[in-house]
Formats: structure tokens, C-alpha cells, sequence
């Protein structure tokens, strides 16, 4: 059996399915780890969530940010962005039972055996795994829910930008959900910021500094595996690995097999 890590797919249902075969993915023995956003301006959004829902529990996804935002559509809160590609889901006649599925899948997923976790985003700096289980579980838990209508009606919103103990109710929420979806570079003092999507190395961001490289509160002792940040190309250093190597941008998708480290990637046409 082999555990095999993939960023984000976005609707490249034939790239994925190339990388499966280039690395001999075997659905009945292997482990499929997908770091969100299966969804969205890729051409075939409803393939993908078909195929990783019928991986059942050889599939493990978290939420990304494309993802809820697909669930806030289809519920009549929000409306696809332009180059979205999103229609044939709810066009479909198992649209019900796919988006049903897709609102039980965890913002956070940690191995039960093998020393790494996942989130799309990554998991701000302010937080302990423990925390980052709690507050991820009492997001789950509403979006679960009979409220969870309320939860994506409240979810969009920059703020607050700072964790706190004292947060509560949606501000909790929404810092939770934007850690865990939409975060990429933070203020030296921790503060998210949402705006920039460049890679570090670019000069225009400032002060910024990837959440992976401000100091933890506590070392988690365990791999963060993310996705999201297409302009770091995929990065690893001994803490995280970002897997999102741009694929809906016509760069690669890369899936890394965790047992030796090998690596797999095809070449994308542009989509987006």
C-alpha cells in the first residue's frame, strides 16, 4: 500500500488521472490525499468530485476555499466567478447527494499513522495541532449542520485578520475558515493578509511573510502538506510541503508519493 499527495486539481480531472497512472495508483490499496479545491475552473469539476467521492475511504480531501464557495452557489449566497466552470454540477442529477458529501469533507485531516496533516491553506502560526483539531472540528460541525446555510452566508470577509482567544461565534468562524482556506502570506505580528498571491521572493511583498516561516507557538511535530499558493511552484522544507504547482495556470500537477518521496508530474494546457 502507498499514500499518495496531491495539491490542488480544480477540475483537471484528465491530469489527475494521468498522474494516477503514471505512478500505478491502485484504488483498492492505495491511499488518495487531495489538498482541496477539487473544484472550479478546471473543465471537468463534476468528473473529479464523482471520482474522489467513489474512492470512499481510500480518499481523504480537505475543503478548500473554491470548494465552499461551489456550496455558497449552489445554495443561492453567492454567484461563480467568471472563469468558474461549475455547472455541470449543479446541473447534474446526483448534484444533491455530490454537494451533500462535499459539505461533510474536514477543513483539517491528519494521517492516522503517517507524521503529516493536511489543510488546504496551511495552519496559522498562532495555533498547537490541538487548537488547529478544535477549531477546524467546530467549523465541520456547523457546516454539518441544520445552520450550515447560515455559516455560508456569513463566511466571506477579510476579518478579523488576527487570531484571538476571545474570539467567538462567526468572527471565530470566519478566522478559522480563512486560515484554513485562503491564507498564504502573514504580518510579522501574525496578522493574515488576503490580498497578496505573489511568491515570497517577490519584492513587491513588503514585510510579508509566508505563515509557514513566521515562528510557531508550538512546534507541531508533524508535516503540514497544503496547497492553494500556486506561485510557490511547490515548496518543501522540514516543516510543510506545499504541493500546488499550478495546474489551472497551464504550469504542472505534481503527486508525491509520502513512502519514498517520488515525485510525478505532468505538463497542464492552460485553463484559467
Amino acid at each position: 500500500m502507498a499514500t499518495y499527495l496531491v495539491g490542488d486539481i480544480q477540475g483537471c480531472f484528465d491530469d489527475l488521472c494521468h498522474l494516477l497512472d503514471q505512478a500505478r495508483f491502485d484504488p483498492g490499496h492505495d491511499e488518495l490525499w487531495l489538498a482541496g479545491d477539487l473544484v472550479a475552473r478546471g473543465p471537468k469539476s463534476l468528473d473529479t468530485l464523482r471520482f474522489v467521492k467513489a474512492l470512499g475511504t481510500q480518499a481523504t480531501t480537505v475543503l478548500g476555499n473554491h470548494d465552499l464557495h461551489l456550496l455558497a452557489i449552489a445554495n443561492g449566497i453567492a454567484k461563480p466567478k467568471a472563469k468558474d466552470k461549475i455547472q455541470a454540477i449543479l446541473d447534474a442529477p446526483d448534484s444533491a447527494e455530490l454537494l451533500d458529501w462535499l459539505r461533510r469533507q474536514p477543513l483539517l485531516a491528519e494521517h492516522p499513522s503517517l507524521p503529516f496533516v493536511m489543510a488546504h491553506a496551511g495552519i496559522p502560526p498562532q495555533w498547537d495541532l490541538k487548537q488547529a483539531h478544535r477549531h477546524a472540528r467546530e467549523v465541520e460541525t456547523c457546516l454539518q449542520s441544520a445552520d450550515y446555510i447560515w455559516l455560508l452566508q456569513n463566511m466571506y470577509g477579510n476579518g478579523p485578520d488576527l487570531w484571538s482567544p476571545g474570539l467567538e461565534g462567526i468572527e471565530k468562524y470566519r478566522f478559522t475558515i480563512n486560515a484554513f482556506t485562503r491564507m498564504r502570506f502573514c504580518h510579522p505580528d501574525g496578522r493574515l493578509d488576503m490580498a497578496c498571491k505573489l511568491s515570497p521572493d517577490h519584492p513587491d511583498t513588503g514585510e510579508l511573510l509566508p505563515w509557514f516561516r513566521l515562528a510557531r507557538s508550538q512546534p507541531l511535530g508533524k508535516k503540514i502538506i497544503f496547497g492553494h499558493w500556486a506561485a510557490l511552484s511547490g515548496y518543501e522544507d522540514n516543516k510543510v510541503i506545499g504541493l500546488d504547482t499550478g495546474c489551472v495556470w497551464g504550469n504542472s500537477m505534481t503527486l508525491l508519493r509520502w513512502e519514498d518521496h517520488a515525485r510525478f508530474e505532468t505538463a497542464c494546457p492552460v485553463y484559467a
